[in-house]
């Protein structure tokens, strides 16, 4: 068995410095011409400071929204932005019952399947004239109440999504409009992408992405919060996705696939605690690690603790999947010795309610389980 990491000993300087340090680092990272990825990735990794006003745009970069050459920046901007326009005029501007209705480009039956660049799949165009509720149009619809039925979920996990925070819950009109955005994204998502749709918990996904890029200090970006949501929302999905298509759970990619990866990383590095988890207390991995590797460990930490653990899952090169079930190997080791003093009952509920912990202790621990 490989030996658990231990936390090492407080000798450095004191935080405020490292915060000045770091802080500096980045910043002269970003104000190069042509922005080094390797370098921004590695600072990124160790946590992107608040005061530094920099997240919505270090994250941009590492999610490919931004090309590191900043003076093709405005221009690409400007392309995606006016091209998320063009998806909401689409998607969104005709609707029945107060649902949006899948349309074709200027409301056209062109009868062959459009590919929409940026992670979205072929869909199928529909005619403005046929109506969903029209007889014998029977496919159509179906696709009409798949499309309600969507909209709906989306509507309910938007409103229930961080009430504790009132900028994305309230009666205030910021909170409505932030909601509204987060709706939008995801319906759009959904219609693009017909093979995974929507899927419950996306929504948890998005709101880290909408928040730090509405809380963005230039407010001309921040304006722009909800288009570069959507892109980046799309790309980072693009490395999950297969946790999120059903088709694909039991296979070697699926999430089983994912929470068996889990496992194995844990019996090489503490093979008395999975032993003691899956064979004699038969905690099963689904059963907690299932939404901590869904949902990007969105509920398993407050909000603050979830964007620095963001910043290092996407500093990872290859995608946040590898560094997420590091981090989550993590968390069982450092709870190891309640974990083995514990039973089927109170192993699950620590699992399923993870008590507060320093973030970056368990970022450095999940560190040296490469």
């Amino acid at each position: 068995m490989a030996s658990s990491p231990r936390s090492p000993q407080p000798q450095a300087p004191a935080q405020d410095e490292l915060e000045i340090s770091r802080q500096s680092r980045i910043l002269a990272a970003l104000s190069k011409k042509v922005i080094d990825l390797d370098e921004l990735r590695m600072l990124a990794a160790q946590g992107v400071p608040d005061g530094a006003g920099v997240r919505s745009t270090v994250w941009k970069l590492l999610l490919s929204y931004l090309p590191n050459d900043r003076a093709l920046w405005e221009q690409e901007l400007a392309k995606k932005r006016s091209q998320y326009e063009a998806f909401k005029e689409e998607f969104l501007s005709n609707t029945v019952g107060g649902n949006s209705v899948i349309r074709g480009p200027e409301g056209h039956s062109g009868g062959n399947a459009e590919h929409v660049q940026n992670g979205s799949l072929d869909r199928s165009e529909i005619a403005q004239d046929e109506h969903p509720l029209s007889i014998g149009k029977t496919k159509e619809w179906n696709q009409f109440v798949e499309n309600s039925e969507m909209i709906e979920q989306v509507d309910r996990d938007v409103k229930r999504t961080h009430p504790d925070m009132h900028f994305f819950c309230g009666d205030s009109s910021f909170a409505k409009s932030n909601q509204e955005s987060l709706k939008n994204i995801l319906i759009i998502f959904a219609k693009l992408n017909a093979g995974i749709r929507y899927v419950q918990g996306m929504n948890e996904i998005l709101a880290p992405l909408f928040f730090v890029f509405r809380n963005d200090p230039d407010y001309k970006n921040a304006n722009f919060a909800e288009a570069d949501s959507f892109f980046c929302f799309v790309e980072l999905l693009s490395g999950l996705r297969d946790n999120f298509c059903q088709k694909l759970d039991n296979s070697a990619v699926g999430i089983q696939g994912t929470l068996s990866k889990l496992m194995q990383l844990l019996r090489k590095y503490d093979g008395e605690l999975q032993h003691h988890l899956e064979i004699r207390t038969e905690v099963n991995p689904q059963f907690y690690a299932f939404r901590w590797i869904t949902l990007l460990l969105t509920q398993e930490f407050n909000f603050a603790d979830t964007i620095h653990i963001w910043d290092t899952l996407l500093s990872d090169p290859d995608g946040p999947q590898e560094t997420l079930l590091r981090i989550c190997c993590a968390m069982l080791i450092l709870v190891r010795k309640r974990l083995l003093a514990g039973d089927f009952t109170s192993n699950l509920k620590l699992l399923q309610s993870y008590p507060p912990t320093n973030i970056g202790h368990l970022l450095y621990v999940a560190n040296k389980l490469q």
